[in-house]
């Protein structure tokens, strides 16, 4: 079986898709076999890992019967033809890293007016079916709480709950978790773990370096390193639809590290 992560927010805007793309970077240039299952109705992740439009639909998987759907009905990302190239990281990148992407859509928001239970059931065992296919699922998940969210949740491992160092986003991640310890009360849902991610931080700035420090006493040990810093160089790949840890700018080393280092601490804590 894969280890299954899912990357989740209730307050948009704080980044949550760049975390999920970094991941899927690391991965790839680490030399992963990835699944990358968009979930969210904006589909930004499926822009950024450049999947073919043609690709079927995740709302079409989820209403559809074929067990091997997680393996027959996702598409490569065009980020695939970047394995094996040299980068700034290193000279001998891994060859064997691969993203294939269940890609998201606009219809997808027609299943937040059913329930979950038979859908999240139907994603797990899609999961399953994949066998040793995957080394690593990323669920991207909506920023709003639905059928969706709980879906990609009952099929994970670990939740990540994405904040910027702001009163807004503190808040946001206080409703997230207080979201999930519902949702596994609820569900009797056997989740491993869930970690707060700092993303877009800016280091000399006194307003980050306070709510840093105020989801550190708030969240406790939930708080996991790396933070993520604000970086123009993650922005220019993702608007090239381009894996960071490729990106020809010494930019974008120190953004490319940290999501290797998070990366690692996740699949060491699964």
């Amino acid at each position: 079986m894969p280890r299954i992560v899912s990357i989740s927010s209730l307050k948009g805007g704080v980044g949550k898709t760049s975390i999920t793309l970094g991941l899927a970077s690391a991965a790839l240039h680490g030399g992963l076999k990835t699944l990358v299952i968009d979930l969210d109705p904006h589909a930004d992740a499926s822009t950024g890992l450049d999947v073919a439009p043609t690709t079927p639909d995740i709302a079409s998987i989820m209403d559809g019967d074929d067990e091997d759907a997680f393996t027959a009905s996702v598409g490569p990302s065009g980020w695939n033809r970047h394995a094996g190239a040299t980068t700034l990281l290193t000279s001998h990148p891994a060859t064997t890293g691969e993203i294939q992407v269940a890609r998201g859509s606009a219809r997808s928001i027609l299943f937040d007016t059913r329930q979950h239970v038979s859908y999240s059931e139907r994603v797990r065992k899609l999961i399953r079916a994949t066998d040793a296919t995957y080394d690593l699922v990323l669920i991207d998940c909506p920023p709003f709480m639905g059928t969706l969210t709980s879906v990609g949740w009952a099929a994970s491992q670990r939740i990540l709950s994405i904040a910027e160092p702001s009163l807004f986003s503190v808040a946001g991640t206080e409703r997230t978790l207080r979201g999930i310890a519902r949702f596994k009360d609820n569900n009797e849902q056997d989740i491993e773990g869930v970690a707060v991610i700092i993303n877009r931080m800016r280091p000399n700035d006194p307003e980050h370096l306070y709510r840093r420090e105020e989801m550190r006493t708030l969240f406790g040990g939930l708080v996991v390193e790396p933070t993520l810093w604000e970086s123009s160089a993650v922005q220019r790949a993702q608007g090239a639809a381009f894996p960071i840890h490729y990106w020809p700018d010494e930019e974008a080393v120190d953004p490319a590290t940290r999501f290797t280092r998070l990366l690692t601490g996740l699949v060491a804590a699964l």
